[in-house]
């Protein structure tokens, strides 16, 4: 009884690290690449053309 129950207990012991689990694969991510874009004045270019093209329509040459 007591060889039986060293038996069952080594091949516990052995399966369970044998089943834990597969190969630890490390994968490296690739390093992000960093840009500075050129500063853009697009964002502003509507808020000066239209006031200006306003401003032309409105005050421009009186027909009399």
């Amino acid at each position: 009884m007591n060889r039986f129950v060293a038996t069952l207990l080594c091949a516990a012991c052995l399966a369970s690290s044998a089943q834990a689990g597969g190969p630890i694969v490390v994968v490296e991510e690739p390093e992000p690449e960093v840009t500075e874009e050129a500063p853009s004045s697009r964002g502003w270019l509507p808020w000066l053309v239209v006031p200006l093209f306003v401003c032309l329509v409105m005050c421009g040459p009186d027909e009399e």
